[in-house]
């Protein structure tokens, strides 16, 4: 499930440079525009589910009628505005975060010995219903999730995910996908390495917020539960 690794807009080359400067009332208006997008994107987001930023951002530009690559917003002002539209509109959203965490929580407690990690949606809280918990488990032997899995009799799909692991590498990982008690769980087999250092996030390249059981669970415990 892994959102699109775009950005947003490009820097322009050092000759496009001057004639993209604006100022007054040039910079407002480009700034309205990406927050329109921004804005139409997310609903589209949290309406239609799925996370892929990148083609919400063009088909909400399209739909706007905006066909210049500088009004398309970066992917964290549409990551903010998802997280605003749920709150607005979609007021059993913070119930359905709660709950999934709590399963995620329930999960990483049994997969202790692969020192789970939660990471996605779920984490940075823009997750809906159908929305499957993301997990990031550590082994150096890709086989060893598949067994503890099979000894305790849990039914699994096998795939792959790509991960960036930082700004020069990028692999695909063994991942198995579980439905438990209704939720859906991705769960992502990386090195033991990579507990030291987390992959990079797909909406702003850099490292991706992660928890562990005891993290999470701290989380759970707060006054707001998030």
């Amino acid at each position: 499930m892994a959102r699109n690794t775009a950005r947003g807009s490009r820097p322009p080359s050092s000759r496009q440079r001057p004639a993209r400067r604006r100022g007054g009332a040039g910079q407002a208006a480009l700034d309205q525009r990406r927050q329109q997008v921004a804005q139409d994107a997310a609903r589209l987001l949290a309406e239609g589910g799925g996370a892929d930023y990148t083609r919400a951002k063009l088909k909400a530009a399209q739909r706007l009628g905006y066909r210049d690559e500088a009004s398309l917003p970066h992917n964290t002002d549409v990551e903010r505005a998802l997280l605003d539209y749920r709150r607005l509109f979609q007021p059993d959203a913070g119930d359905v975060l709660h709950q999934a965490r709590e399963a995620a929580l329930e999960a990483m407690e049994f997969l202790a010995p692969f020192q789970p990690r939660l990471a996605g949606p779920v984490m940075d809280g823009t997750a809906d219903a159908s929305t499957p918990v993301t997990l990031h488990l550590h082994s150096e032997d890709p086989d060893a999730v598949p067994r503890f899995l099979a000894q305790h009799a849990i039914p699994a799909e096998p795939g792959e995910r790509t991960v960036r692991l930082d700004r020069a590498r990028r692999g695909r990982f063994p991942a198995w996908h579980l439905e438990a008690g209704g939720v859906g769980f991705d769960l992502v087999v990386l090195p033991l390495a990579v507990l030291r250092q987390a992959p990079l996030s797909p909406v702003d390249e850099r490292p991706m917020q992660r928890a562990s059981a005891a993290q999470l669970r701290r989380t759970l415990e707060g006054p707001a539960g998030d």
